[in-house]
């Protein structure tokens, strides 16, 4: 006995269709939030950078001769 019960193209298609968007969505998301912490630590490096140029620059100004040079 035969229990095959065909299934409309119509319903596979939008089957697949929606797990496709589902997938689609939480691929988007990933990368919006890797985007986001790329960002942070570059706003993160950034302000390191700033910290390490004022240590710079005050331990030329003291050890240095008192002019601190920028670069």
């Amino acid at each position: 006995m035969n229990s095959y019960v065909p299934v409309s193209p119509a319903w596979t298609d939008a089957y697949f269709r929606s797990m496709l968007d589902w997938q689609a969505a939480c691929s988007t998301s990933v990368l919006q939030a890797q985007q986001m912490q790329w960002e942070m630590l570059a706003a993160w490096q950034q302000s390191a950078k700033a910290v390490q140029q004022e240590l710079w620059d005050q331990w030329t100004s003291h050890f240095g001769g008192g002019v601190p040079l920028d670069g």
